[in-house]
């Protein structure tokens, strides 16, 4: 299940419906049949940057964060008795003020930002990183084969 967060309004059915669909699109080509959940939520800079610079130490807004319930701490014990619970992948919080911005920079619509953004989001939640260049290679491969997949190139 996918739950979307729009308290402000930002988004319209449609745009919803069309990430909806984008990510549950990421999560058959990364082969994710069991039942997962994750939320998306959409906010301003000024709101997202006091989460970049509360959980990041950086003191300025970004497009979107990721926060992965399945990364496992040093020391930090697993929890039993999951098997019939679904599995928590995370949350992904966008900044709808950062993606028009880019949007417009890139010359590409608002649609085809926001799909890069959540896709982007979901691949951290997975564990995909883009901290060296190799994993950066990675990981924006398979952005572009999932965006490409679901039709909505720039």
């Amino acid at each position: 299940m996918i739950e979307f967060n729009d308290e402000k309004g930002y988004l319209t059915d449609e745009q919803i419906s069309m990430l909806e669909a984008l990510l549950n699109k990421a999560i058959e080509i990364e082969d994710i049949t069991e039942e997962i959940e994750m939320s998306v939520s959409f906010t301003t800079n000024e709101e997202i940057q006091v989460i970049n610079k509360q959980y990041r130490q950086i003191d300025r807004p970004t497009d979107v964060i990721s926060f992965a319930l399945e990364e496992e701490a040093e020391g930090e014990l697993e929890i039993l008795g999951l098997e019939h619970m679904p599995r928590m992948l995370g949350d992904i919080i966008i900044s709808m003020e950062k993606a028009k911005e880019q949007a417009l920079e890139y010359n590409h619509s608002l649609d085809r930002e926001l799909g890069f953004l959540a896709v982007h989001g979901f691949l951290h939640l997975l564990g995909y990183d883009h901290m060296n260049q190799i994993e950066e290679e990675k990981m924006f491969a398979r952005q572009n084969e999932i965006l490409e997949a679901f039709g909505l190139e720039r």
